[in-house]
């Protein structure tokens, strides 16, 4: 007779054997890189501090893509940051062109950062538009601080005339370049521009005056001025633009008020309400005297009080007729409570100041 196979039986013999062969599995030895199953983090972190650039075409119709480069290691320098750019019009979603480049300074110091300034390969005016992410870089030895740059006059008036002196108090150095990397007035200022003062050889104890004369961005309000040599690096040194007196008799920014929509002025904001931004601009005289008009661009930007972290930007492109008080207006509606204070600015078309900015205004949300 054949025996009757009960089923629960087979299930705990099962069970026995999975638990068996797992024991022996725990007992076998492994070494440590099999079992290693997670990398350790990694003990460099550099990266892009805007991932959108600001893109502009130079003299010669070649697009120009601007940044600047993080690292955030505060221990490590690193070399060969190799950064990918591709361009884009505003049309297709694939890219027109890809290209690669580098960051100006060679090293890039602990907790330091650089600027990068990338040219397309052909001229296309139809680039609107570009990315850059960071491909890759190698750990370094920092460079020592043997270089020191200084200004000794500066002017401008359309044209950035700018006298400097650099000074190697270390060995004697080669391949010496000084850098200006403009900047424009928003929070977190954006790069707008690398300039480049070719040194060369500089011999120890040395001071050696640079001279720059170049047409530059009119939104610039400074530059980052800084050195570098195959040995050496210097400190960056922060350069504000003089404003020449042409550019801020056009239009005067007298006041700044937030109102809502039935015009009520405002010192406190429910949160989610659109609100409007109105500067009363006083209009001295108008740019295109055939039809009376000047067109401009106003900016509105918000800042929280306590960080000066950047909530908000909007920007109302608009023609003003005539002379006399005028109000451009943005509408804005808050998105987080707390405290903020509200900065404007009126430019022309081509982003020439045509006005000192506004007064400050601080706003509560809740």
């Amino acid at each position: 007779m054949f025996k009757k196979i009960n089923p629960y039986n087979n299930e705990i013999m099962m069970q026995k054997f999975v638990l068996g062969a797992f024991l022996v599995f725990l007992l076998i030895p492994f070494s440590q890189s099999f079992s290693q199953v997670t990398d350790t983090p990694p003990t460099l972190s550099v990266s892009i501090k805007n991932e959108t650039p600001f893109v502009y075409q130079d003299s010669d119709g070649y697009t120009v893509v601007v940044g600047s480069v993080k690292n955030y290691n505060t221990q490590t320098a690193v070399t060969n940051v190799l950064i990918q750019v591709k361009l884009f019009d505003d049309i297709d979603p694939n890219p027109i062109e890809i290209i690669q480049g580098r960051t100006t300074l060679e090293v890039i110091p602990p907790n330091g950062e650089s600027p990068f300034a990338i040219r397309s390969e052909t001229a296309n005016p139809a680039i609107t538009q570009a990315s850059a992410s960071l491909l890759g870089f190698d750990s370094s030895s920092p460079k020592q601080k043997g270089l020191t740059v200084y200004s000794s006059e500066i002017s401008f008036d359309q044209t950035l005339r700018f006298e400097g002196v650099l000074k190697n108090g270390g060995a004697p150095n080669s391949d010496t370049n000084v850098y200006f990397a403009f900047y424009d007035g928003f929070e977190p200022p954006r790069i707008l521009d690398v300039a480049t003062v070719e040194i060369g050889d500089v011999a120890l104890d040395t001071e050696i005056p640079f001279y720059l004369d170049k047409k530059i961005d009119l939104r610039s309000v400074g530059f980052l001025l800084f050195a570098e040599s195959n040995v050496f690096s210097s400190n960056f040194v922060d350069v504000k633009i003089p404003k020449p007196q042409s550019l801020t008799k056009l239009a005067t920014i007298s006041s700044v008020s937030v109102t809502d929509s039935n015009g009520m002025k405002l010192s406190e904001i429910p949160l989610g309400t659109v609100v409007n931004i109105k500067s009363e601009t006083l209009i001295e005289f108008a740019t295109d005297q055939s039809t009376n008009e000047t067109p401009f661009t106003y900016y509105a930007q918000i800042k929280e009080a306590e960080t000066g972290k950047v909530e908000y930007v909007g920007k109302f492109d608009g023609r003003f007729i005539g002379t006399g008080l005028q109000s451009p207006t943005i509408d804005w509606m808050p998105k987080n409570s707390g405290l903020y204070f509200i900065e404007t600015f009126v430019w022309d078309r081509t982003n020439v100041p045509i006005a000192e900015r506004g007064p400050f205004v601080l706003i509560n949300v809740q």
